[in-house]
């Protein structure tokens, strides 16, 4: 099973490991194109307020120009160690058994901007670049991701789960995944998308997927496993799941 998971704008600073060392990444043939575009940003971390701008950073957000600037030089962690934010305190890698991070590190993967497809012992560096940023000189990131993550991808023969957002999922199509949306429902049965918490949510199916015995290898593993973490999930369609949350 491969997890998709989105990244996350907020990042833990610092780090034990050495400097970013792209052949030792998961994904080597990804490695063209991560070289482009760190050599981008770096290049555009020279000139503080146009990085702001690419970015769409404010002047108060200046230290994230700062972190593309070093992204050669600065410490590593492991990539389910450098995201933070709703979701990745939801998953919570920090608390796993050491089986269970075994687990997540193998099942787990980061849908990067900047790497492609970052596996969770990645040991990779703080930086900035969102999945819907333009960087100065280059094409679209999608046009970038495209090539390379979609044929990888494809010749994934285990159950993947998409967890991403949508500026994530437009760098890599993969239509043989299960997708995952939240619903909010109130007591009269109404539904809507959830906002903002549907990270939490996604979270906490990933951690039942890192964290369950038995690989799930199909969509019915994949409810039961669900289940058994007190997660309502509902299948919409053949590939197609919803979690429901209580509005």
């Amino acid at each position: 099973m491969l997890v998709l998971l989105p990244p996350s704008e907020t990042k833990a600073v610092g780090g034990d490991g050495g400097p970013l060392d792209l052949d030792a990444l998961s994904h080597p043939e990804l490695n063209p194109a991560r070289r482009e575009l760190i050599d981008a940003l770096r290049a555009l971390a020279g000139d503080v307020p146009a990085s702001l701008d690419a970015l769409g950073l404010s002047q108060r957000q200046s230290e994230e120009v700062q972190r593309n600037a070093e992204l050669l030089q600065s410490p590593t962690v492991p990539a389910l160690e450098r995201y933070t934010g709703v979701l990745y305190d939801a998953l919570d890698v920090g608390s796993l058994s050491a089986a269970e991070r075994k687990q997540a590190d193998s099942r787990l993967a980061v849908a990067s901007a900047l790497f492609g497809l970052a596996r969770g012992t990645d040991a990779i560096p703080a930086y900035r670049l969102s999945g819907g940023s333009s960087l100065p000189g280059l094409p679209p990131l999608r046009s970038m991701w495209r090539p390379v993550l979609e044929p990888l991808l494809a010749d994934v023969d285990d159950l993947v789960v998409d967890l991403r957002s949508g500026a994530y999922a437009t760098l890599a199509r993969v239509p043989h995944a299960v997708k995952v949306r939240v619903l909010s429902e109130d007591p009269g049965g109404k539904r809507k998308v959830v906002s903002h918490h549907n990270k939490a949510h996604k979270g906490k199916l990933a951690r039942a997927l890192a964290q369950a015995p038995t690989e799930p290898a199909d969509v019915d593993d994949l409810l039961a496993v669900a289940e058994a973490a007190d997660l309502r999930v509902e299948r919409e369609a053949e590939r197609e799941l919803c979690v429901v949350v209580s509005a």
